[in-house]
């Protein structure tokens, strides 16, 4: 699953293919461009995107049911491993009991 709401620069549609890209379930356009990756904002970023996800279980167990057991992979464009929001995502989905 492409954990991005824009597809990443570079990257040909045909050369990532994809079961999934649910874009509910990635940052909204106004947190994506606040957070900007400003390291200094992730704590307030986690915070709210986690609020976004909560607005969306439904198509985030869509997503889990739709893995039947297989591991979901989130793909993401940013640098930075610890602090984006595949990492939020992620968290959300563990939370899950759907």
């Amino acid at each position: 699953m492409l954990a991005e709401r824009l597809w990443p620069r570079g990257v040909r549609k045909e050369d990532l293919p994809l079961d999934n890209w649910p874009k509910e379930l990635t940052p909204s356009t106004a947190l994506r461009q606040w957070f900007g990756h400003v390291e200094d904002r992730w704590t307030e970023f986690r915070e709210r995107y986690l609020n976004e996800l909560a607005e969306h279980q439904e198509e985030a167990c869509r997503l889990l049911d739709n893995a039947e057991g297989r591991p979901v992979i989130l793909l993401y464009a940013a640098h930075d491993k610890i602090h984006n929001g595949a990492v939020v995502l992620r968290e959300f989905l563990l939370s899950q009991s759907c």
